[in-house]
């Protein structure tokens, strides 16, 4: 038997880990990796057997209530966290300019990003570049870092990729195992 001063902390604490990963878990689905997913799911699924079961058998404990409530939010931040650290998965990089994109194409591609380069016109501009990019996740705050520090003026969008041909190559640089960004190395 748990003491019940210390009842809450159990509580908050499972809250937060079967919180974080069913966040996690949430976030793998809908990237199509469906085993780790799954996997994810069944820890998931007893840690909250268990914090349900002791708030459940310990209604009195308004303490225990509460902090079940709180490690819910905190479990939400930590998870999303930690799928930003994990990285797993493409990302599509569409950056549109107005002007030259030569050198920002030259920095990008030395960088070991490959790079397709369309010619587009838009409604207010007459002629823009469309500049499109796949990437791991794991590269993208450096390539963001480049685009924000060396060249503000590019208008560009982020999106997920669900899945994609593995036929050809994306990326020309060094990049870590999914391992390694799994647990955050």
């Amino acid at each position: 038997m748990i003491s019940p001063e210390i009842l809450p902390l159990v509580i908050f604490v499972a809250r937060v880990v079967e919180t974080s990963l069913e966040t996690i878990r949430m976030i793998y689905i809908t990237r199509g990796h469906q085993y780790l997913a799954a996997g994810i799911g069944v820890v998931k699924v007893a840690i909250w057997l268990l914090s349900t079961g002791l708030v459940l058998t310990n209604l009195q404990n308004i303490a225990g209530i509460v902090a079940y409530i709180a490690g819910y939010g905190v479990g939400t931040i930590i998870g999303m966290e930690l799928e930003n650290r994990i990285s797993i998965g493409s990302v599509v990089v569409r950056v549109i300019s107005r002007g030259d994109p030569t050198p920002f194409m030259e920095k990008a591609a030395g960088m070991g990003f490959g790079i397709t380069r369309l010619e587009g016109s838009g409604y207010y501009d007459s002629a823009v570049a469309v500049l499109l990019m796949v990437l791991p996740r794991v590269e993208l705050p450096r390539l963001l870092a480049v685009i924000h520090n060396d060249f503000p003026d590019l208008l560009f969008t982020v999106e997920d990729v669900r899945k994609a041909s593995e036929s050809g190559r994306i990326y020309y640089g060094k990049s870590s195992g999914w391992i390694s960004r799994f647990f955050g190395w």
